[in-house]
């Protein structure tokens, strides 16, 4: 156990699939999983751990923003033996011709935020995701002819801020912001874990469209059957 997590240490699988929303994550365990069983409910920030297909996983949710991710996915990461975290969430596009519901992969992620600095001491704003899940994950969509965007993202530390678009496409060939991926890239390079992230676009910034919240919890199945069939 730990301050944030009720879970003992065999309640959690290996690998986590990640949303940030804690309906999402029994939705997940609803539709997609056999034999679960919650697993963590403490500040309602539900996890549950069941099997898909025969492998054994626990969706876990982190919340909003970087330091709420940062705390599970640490001690998931440190103190659960957790091996592989894939982020399933929500983005905004930067580009007029990326339509809601596409599906971007993250490649890297590039953050103003501190939060490595803090962990680690070292500075640094553009960090990777994990080559391996990245593999399975294109490997996947391919079979399942599911179309990727594999590209850089933006993630912020404040919603209600006025972003340069033009400068972050330019300069770090962002697509699309966010605000989990940096502090879950930072765990995973700290603690020598791997982690990727798949998003769906749930609104964008240029052509002003926009997803519900509602939509946001329960619609974003194909991202989710991309994450599940890739650590099958």
């Amino acid at each position: 156990m730990t301050p944030h997590i009720e879970s003992n240490k065999e309640d959690i699988a290996k690998t986590v699939i990640m949303p940030g929303d804690p309906l999402r994550a029994k939705m997940i365990a609803d539709k997609y999983l056999t034999d679960y069983k919650l697993v963590n409910s403490v500040r309602n920030q539900l996890a549950y751990t069941g099997y898909y297909k025969g492998k054994r996983v626990t969706v876990f949710s982190s919340g909003m923003g970087n330091p709420s991710m940062g705390i599970y996915s640490y001690e998931l990461f440190n103190f659960y033996d957790v091996e592989e975290i894939i982020r399933v969430g929500s983005c905004g596009a930067f580009d007029k011709d990326l339509d809601l519901y596409e599906i971007v992969l993250v490649d890297n992620s590039y953050s103003k935020s501190n939060y490595l600095e803090e962990l680690t001491d070292e500075v640094n704003n553009i960090l990777s995701s994990n080559n391996d899940l990245n593999r399975q994950i294109l490997d996947t969509a391919n079979k399942l002819k599911i179309d990727l965007n594999y590209a850089n993202v933006y993630c912020t530390d404040v919603f209600y801020n006025h972003v340069d678009i033009d400068y972050l496409r330019e300069n770090y060939n962002c697509i699309a912001t966010e605000m989990e991926t940096f502090a879950l890239f930072s765990n995973a390079k700290k603690l020598d874990k791997k982690a990727s992230a798949i998003l769906t676009v749930s609104d964008n910034l240029i052509t002003h469209e926009e997803t519900t919240s509602e939509e946001r919890q329960n619609s974003f199945n194909k991202m989710i059957e991309l994450a599940l069939e890739s650590i099958k």
